[in-house]
């Protein structure tokens, strides 16, 4: 009687199969995890790019309105941001009595101060006059002293907004040196009520005043998101290239 004997068992494929999955996993999970990256990459680059040509073309308004002749200063504005670098004239006199300085300017590296006198319009409404630069004494303790045009006065200028401050306490300014200019704590720190602008004088308005006038060109800030976008691209580029380097397509050119 012959005895079959029973053929070897063959070794299981699972534990092969696990392994070639584990591999795959391997290099599929960096790919995603890389092309996600660049997707995220790229698309803030384009969301930069886009707020690039905006800030160009508000760059480009502001800079054509600041070229219009000088209007009087508009009634029943809701939108002040609208007329920003307008030029305007304004009719009236000076108040002396509420003239200050802005602590901290600079000036072609110069340090100083800017001054700041509330103008009374003919109508009746008042505004704040950026008059210019006036730099430093040698001591804090002996600010500038700088004289207020008398009588009545016609101011060119152009219409800019207040800038924007972080104060760790909030008290009113005392006397003349301030550390921001505010139209509306200016407003309740002296009683004069005074539009929520600031009216940057001419150049050229008050010649032989001492006061020395280098206001900005219109800048919205484009150059920074040209930056930003060029920065979140070489982050798409690094991130394809370590892909590269360490992931499949090297094993791949070693195959």
């Amino acid at each position: 009687m012959t005895v079959q004997s029973n053929p070897p068992p063959r070794p299981s494929s699972l534990p092969r199969a696990i392994a070639r999955s584990r591999l795959t996993l391997r290099g599929t999970l960096p790919t995603l995890a890389t092309f996600a990256l660049v997707a995220i990459f790229v698309s803030a680059a384009v969301w930069q790019h886009a707020r690039m040509r905006e800030r160009e073309a508000r760059a480009a308004t502001l800079a054509a309105a600041s070229g219009l002749a000088p209007v009087p200063v508009p009634h029943g504005v809701t939108d002040w941001e609208a007329w920003r670098y307008r030029r305007v004239l304004l009719t009236g006199q000076y108040d002396a009595k509420h003239s200050i300085l802005i602590d901290n300017a600079i000036d072609a590296g110069r340090v100083g101060f800017e001054v700041v006198t509330p103008f009374l319009l003919d109508d009746g409404r008042a505004v704040l006059v950026e008059r210019g630069f006036v730099a430093a004494g040698p001591s804090r303790a002996e600010l500038p002293q700088v004289a207020v045009p008398e009588g009545a006065q016609r101011v060119r200028g152009r219409i800019e907004l207040p800038r924007r401050y972080v104060e760790l306490a909030k008290t009113t300014p005392q006397g003349v040196l301030w550390q921001n200019l505010d139209p509306a704590r200016f407003a309740a720190a002296t009683g004069v009520v005074v539009l929520p602008i600031v009216v940057q004088q001419d150049r050229d308005d008050a010649a032989g005043d001492g006061l020395t006038r280098n206001w900005p060109a219109p800048d919205e800030g484009a150059g920074r998101n040209f930056s930003y976008m060029l920065q979140w691209i070489a982050f798409a580029v690094l991130a394809l290239a370590l892909w590269a380097w360490f992931g499949p397509p090297r094993r791949w050119l070693r195959k």
